[in-house]
């Protein structure tokens, strides 16, 4: 399922709920919800939580660690290639942008 057709963009997963990771995770959550079809989801092991993303074709996995706290950055994990790299939140909605419109679908064709 090419990513511009999945009907979850993204979905954002905290390592934890506890010591803020849950709160920051919402809140990336709030500023994504409004310009793509995003989930948050904190239950069970990120293992499974990627499983279950990867079942219903969720493109791309943001992972909010400790790290995250300290330097505004989390994992974005690449279904398709199953990459992982650090960016920062700041660009999450430029990069999960370019990688689901329409546009680079269609001019692939």
């Amino acid at each position: 399922l090419p990513p511009a057709l999945a009907p979850v963009k993204a979905a954002i997963l905290p390592l934890m709920k506890k010591d803020g990771l849950g709160e920051y995770g919402e809140k990336i959550f709030n500023d994504l919800k409004y310009d793509f079809n995003v989930i948050y989801e904190d239950k069970d092991s990120i293992g499974k939580r990627y499983r279950r993303q990867d079942a219903i074709g969720t493109p791309f996995c943001i992972t909010v660690d400790h790290d995250s706290l300290v330097d505004n950055t989390v994992t974005l994990r690449d279904r398709d290639t199953m990459k992982q790299e650090r960016v920062p939140v700041a660009d999450l909605r430029r990069i999960i942008d370019e990688k689901t419109n329409f546009r680079n679908l269609l001019s692939k064709i």
